[in-house]
């Protein structure tokens, strides 16, 4: 069974965590869906955390976890926080394949999205 964990920053604001909660709800609703579960689980200040999630993943069957960096930069934490965590979680699955993927800013759909984006109608418009 092939798992996605979407991971977020995390927020002390409840509706931006549920606005990632809301996003792992429609892509497990999406035509195109290729996983069998997708989860949301946070880098701090949230619940719930990373190793929680892909124990989550885990616990309905996944063999396979991908986990996705919800994150536009490469910052620290993408390059280093998320992985330290991935490495200290695997051993604890040995039979379970964590993979981490690139993170969202470095799909190569990025400027499409940004443009699209930018060309609808503005949230406050003058």
């Amino acid at each position: 069974m092939k798992a996605l964990l979407i991971i977020a920053h995390g927020s002390r604001r409840q509706a931006s965590n549920q606005e990632v909660s809301a996003l792992a709800e429609q892509l497990r609703q999406h035509p195109h869906n290729d996983y069998d579960l997708i989860e949301s689980a946070f880098l701090e200040l949230a619940e719930p955390a990373i190793p929680d999630g892909v124990a989550e993943c885990v616990s309905q069957g996944a063999n396979e976890v991908i986990v996705f960096p919800y994150f536009l930069n490469s910052g620290r934490h993408v390059t280093e926080d998320i992985p330290e965590i991935l490495d200290q979680v695997r051993p604890q699955y040995p039979e379970v394949c964590i993979v981490l993927s690139q993170h969202l800013g470095a799909s190569p759909v990025m400027p499409d999205l940004v443009l699209q984006t930018a060309g609808k109608a503005a949230i406050n418009p003058a």
